[in-house]
């Protein structure tokens, strides 16, 4: 089961849970009131987050923030029933799936037109078991193309539009008083749309703009928080991984012979092996 946790001052968290892709849900609680990042997948998994917070003497969240529409941050819109915040392209994904009913026949048909995958279909029917009817999809309240900065009273998000290839509509939450960046999905590789990839160029792009809050503390969905330092190395690998890929190309087996030395290792590891190839897949988009 996940577990609630305050990791500042204004942030209190529920981890990730991987059995049924379970994103990380956080509320910041300013003076005025409590922004809620990211719906949850279910409205079991939202209810559970509710009693957490109220269990723990949190004020209630009163305004909702998208990092993106994929359906474990969302599909638990209609449990908060809040006003909602979220990137313009959020609205119209979140748009063309309110008509679906989510059976296994229309599961199907949109696996087929890639707009999820078998992973997803999974998930939903683990999460949600013989209720899919009532997965209720809502559109944003609040749209917005580039950023949006949101005043809690005495604390103040920052939402940036970042896009990359996990998901266009991908946003950075960066907390400033409590120097915290909630980076959502944005540094995964792309899950929908056919294979998974990585662009090299637009991995690095996001990590640069990570780098560039001044922010302590990193937040990923379906990650542990980290502080900058333990952040910085746990990328650094997959950052050399990006960066041989847009110095070579589509030549796998020259940046797998030099991301080995760079390791200091025989042979790459099944999981940067695994990844090489999402770099192939996007270098060759490029």
């Amino acid at each position: 089961m996940s577990t609630i946790e305050q990791i500042s001052e204004h942030i209190w968290i529920m981890h990730a849970c991987h059995d049924t892709d379970r994103p990380i849900l956080a509320a910041i609680s300013g003076a005025k009131r409590t922004l809620l990042i990211d719906a949850g997948n279910s409205p079991t998994h939202a209810a559970l987050f509710r009693q957490e917070l109220q269990r723990h003497g949190v004020r209630q969240p009163e305004i909702l923030v998208l990092t993106h529409w994929h359906w474990d941050h969302t599909f638990a819109m209609s449990e908060w029933n809040l006003p909602s915040i979220a990137q313009a392209e959020t609205a119209h994904a979140l748009r063309k799936l309110i008509s679906q009913d989510w059976s296994d026949a229309a599961m199907e048909q949109l696996f087929e037109q890639q707009i999820i995958n078998e992973s997803t279909m999974a998930n939903i029917k683990k999460e949600y078991g013989g209720n899919r009817n009532m997965i209720r999809i809502v559109e944003p309240d609040i749209l917005f193309q580039e950023s949006i900065t949101i005043d809690l009273g005495g604390v103040t998000c920052e939402v940036n539009h970042v896009g990359g290839d996990h998901a266009i509509d991908s946003c950075y939450v960066y907390v400033k008083e409590d120097q915290t960046l909630f980076l959502g999905d944005a540094l995964g590789p792309s899950v929908y749309g056919g294979p998974r990839s990585y662009t090299a160029s637009s991995f690095l792009r996001l990590l640069r703009q990570a780098y560039a809050y001044n922010a302590q503390l990193f937040v990923e969905s379906h990650g542990r928080p980290m502080d900058r330092a333990g952040f910085q190395k746990e990328l650094g690998d997959w950052e050399q991984l990006a960066q041989f890929t847009e110095k070579y190309g589509q030549d796998r087996d020259r940046i797998a012979k030099e991301m080995s030395t760079y390791l200091q290792v025989p042979e790459l590891p099944h999981e940067f092996s695994k990844a090489l190839e999402w770099f192939m897949v996007g270098a060759a988009k490029e």
